[in-house]
């Protein structure tokens, strides 16, 4: 175990990588312990405080997961495979596979919690707080119930920025899209690009995607018929997704990309990285799409 503070455990613990070194130091290293990855880039603000709160994060927890950092600006292969598009981005390795992640600039008690999970070391046992207790609701399908939540929230703070995705998301499960809409043009201009907002905004954008295909049925027959009728399987998948198969709409798309990567300009893995960034980078079907996604592009 690497327990002291000096130079060379600092060196083991944090390092960069690079498209080259990728595999050594993330895939093959995970292998051993759990490797964050840290996709950042020189002009991200946010990046420059987040990175300092995962040095001292990991370097705290003693050589039980190591911390890889990349510039998706100097390396930018990797990150666009595995459909990286807001940074900073974390994804936690564990046995040469992502398992994990959160993006933004998380503070520092949220990332201990996080690295706490995936080291499945002690836990804080706090109550959770409104907020908390809503997002748990709607990850359980309680979309109503987490709604009301919200909307406590709202009532004492209405510019309460994670409230308000958290409210377009359920307006957009319970398939209220103008009241999603609606509730989108709430949040202060300043923070649109707030990792939680582009999320519930992806999330929406997919539900009206899916009104424009054609009925599960039918598309289904299609794909029976002709297995390689991608456009069918491509809108077959944005169906599913739209009343939440999100694994069988996972299924579809990546069928496409194991069986025409380049098909119609990569666009079964473009839609694979706005469902992920829908679903948020801790759903489960999120970290089975990342995790099959990297095994077709790095076989």
């Amino acid at each position: 175990m690497l327990q002291s503070a000096g130079t060379t455990t600092v060196e083991a613990l944090v390092k960069d990588t690079t498209t080259q070194t990728f595999v050594k130091d993330v895939i093959e290293e995970s292998k051993r312990q759990p490797v964050l990855v840290d996709f950042w880039a020189e002009w991200c603000g946010p990046c420059k405080q987040l990175t300092p709160v995962l040095e001292k994060a990991v370097k705290a927890a003693k050589g039980k997961v190591k911390l890889v950092k990349m510039d998706i600006d100097k390396h930018p292969a990797i990150p666009g495979q595995m459909g990286i598009q807001s940074i900073p981005a974390v994804i936690a390795f564990v046995n040469g596979q992502p398992a994990d992640g959160f993006m933004g600039a998380l503070p520092e008690s949220q990332v201990v919690a996080f690295l706490e999970r995936l080291t499945k070391d002690r836990i804080g046992g706090e109550a959770k707080d409104l907020l908390e207790a809503a997002d748990a609701a709607l990850a359980a399908g309680d979309a109503t119930g987490a709604a009301d939540i919200y909307a406590q929230i709202l009532a004492e703070d209405s510019s309460n920025v994670p409230a308000l995705a958290g409210l377009v998301r359920c307006y957009v499960q319970t398939g209220a899209l103008d009241k999603a809409r609606q509730t989108l043009t709430m949040v202060p201009s300043a923070k649109q690009s707030d990792a939680a907002v582009a999320a519930a905004r992806a999330a929406l954008e997919l539900a009206e995607q899916a009104k424009t295909v054609g009925p599960i049925g039918e598309l289904e027959q299609k794909v029976a018929a002709n297995p390689v009728d991608h456009q069918a399987r491509f809108d077959l998948a944005l169906a599913l997704n739209g009343k939440g198969r999100r694994l069988d709409a996972l299924e579809h798309l990546l069928a496409i990309v194991k069986r025409d990567r380049k098909w119609n300009d990569d666009a079964a893995r473009k839609q694979l990285v706005q469902f992920f960034d829908a679903w948020g980078p801790t759903d489960e079907a999120t970290i089975e799409g990342r995790k099959r996604l990297s095994s077709i592009l790095f076989a």
